[in-house]
């Protein structure tokens, strides 16, 4: 990865979760319909790229590492509380408390997210960029969300904002630092790379099916918003089916 892709992917969360104090009145709805599309659009490079990929590899029980990674996120889920999916618990006994297990699970799951991008670069010698990477996009779309969603979450709780904008910070470096660990230890030539690529995306792609899936399957409480989210599902649904069909 270039060095504008680094700062692209922590300009575009870090600037999600900022929003936050541009907009007088946060609208919940408009976050969940985006949580649609960007779940919709997960599910779909999940299953027409990433799955295809991983399984044309030449490793053995590669289907083990898909579920380790979709357990993996119901337990990361159990500390950040699903925030990843939309929810947002303020506990106003603990107000002005930094939920520091939450920001430990949130921090993992976009570390973890990101290392597959810079791995896939080297094992097929090419530049992900934006343009032509679909898991790149799928994983940008996914946390603007999540950081719009972090931001309402710490200021609910009774936060400051200046706290509240280093923590977004910290949450918006894990993932150019995920893709960068993934550079690291790609130079290593004394390890083989290769093979432990093919796992660490079988470990994402169970982390993208359990997310993409609950939020999914998630319903509103009103029927004129399950229909907005029926069609942000297809919109980003069809997104994901052009983007992989390039």
């Amino acid at each position: 990865m270039e060095i504008t892709d680094y700062i692209l992917l922590f300009v575009c969360v870090f600037g999600a979760g900022a929003s936050y104090f541009l907009i007088k009145k946060p609208g919940v709805y408009f976050l969940k319909l985006l949580l649609s599309f960007s779940g919709a659009f997960l599910f779909a490079i999940t299953v027409l790229h990433l799955m295809p990929e991983v399984y044309s590899s030449s490793q053995v029980n590669i289907g083990l590492w898909i579920l380790i990674g979709f357990f993996l996120q119901i337990v990361m889920e159990f500390f950040s509380e699903g925030i990843e999916h939309g929810h947002m618990h303020v506990h106003k006994h603990h107000s002005g408390a930094f939920p520091l297990t939450m920001m430990v699970s949130l921090c993992l799951h976009s570390f973890l997210e990101a290392m597959p991008l810079v791995s896939h670069a080297h094992a097929h010698d090419e530049i992900v960029t934006i343009k032509d990477n679909s898991l790149f996009i799928g994983i940008v779309l996914h946390h603007i969300p999540v950081a719009f969603a972090l931001v309402s979450m710490l200021m609910a709780s009774g936060l400051t904002k200046q706290k509240t904008l280093i923590y977004l910070g910290v949450f918006a470096l894990m993932t150019p630092l995920g893709s960068y660990s993934s550079f690291l230890l790609s130079e290593n030539t004394a390890l083989n790379f290769e093979g432990m690529f093919d796992k660490i995306m079988a470990i994402v792609i169970g982390i993208f099916l359990h997310i993409s899936t609950t939020i999914l399957f998630e319903s509103g409480n009103d029927h004129r918003f399950n229909l907005y989210k029926i069609v942000s599902i297809i919109v980003g649904g069809v997104f994901g089916i052009l983007l992989t069909s390039m």
